[in-house]
């Protein structure tokens, strides 16, 4: 089943991708657990987004047993670009600058994350 570029999960859809692009493969059972954690969701809903989700392409489901095994069909990155692109045109009016100052205005990077921004911004500046 090919998945449509236009495809844009919904924000209870990319709660279930996150399970599962963390896990490869996850059964309903397995993903409602996880989101169970943080999450007030039934067992049901869980099941029907994720059966939405196959019929949409979003994930695969492999039924040759018994109990459906789902992976995503969509990458974390491709999927992450997909929803910045759109955060960038509608909200920062095409800027990814005040994108980036608003994100680090909200959320102090550690260490960590402030060597990985600089080593993007060098390879950046290369280009």
């Amino acid at each position: 089943m090919a998945v449509s570029k236009n495809v844009k999960p919904t924000e209870s859809e990319l709660e279930i991708l996150r399970v599962l692009w963390d896990k490869g493969t996850a059964t309903v059972r397995e993903v409602h657990e996880i989101l169970s954690e943080h999450k007030d969701a039934g067992y049901t809903t869980t099941l029907k987004l994720m059966q939405i989700m196959f019929e949409k392409g979003i994930v695969k489901r492999d039924d040759s047993s018994k109990t459906h095994i789902y992976r995503a069909n969509i990458s974390r990155e491709s999927t992450q670009q997909q929803i910045v692109g759109k955060m960038i045109n509608s909200l920062f009016g095409g800027s990814s600058t005040q994108l980036v100052m608003q994100a680090l205005g909200n959320h102090a990077p550690n260490k960590s994350e402030l060597e990985e921004i600089q080593k993007l911004l060098d390879n950046l500046k290369k280009q």
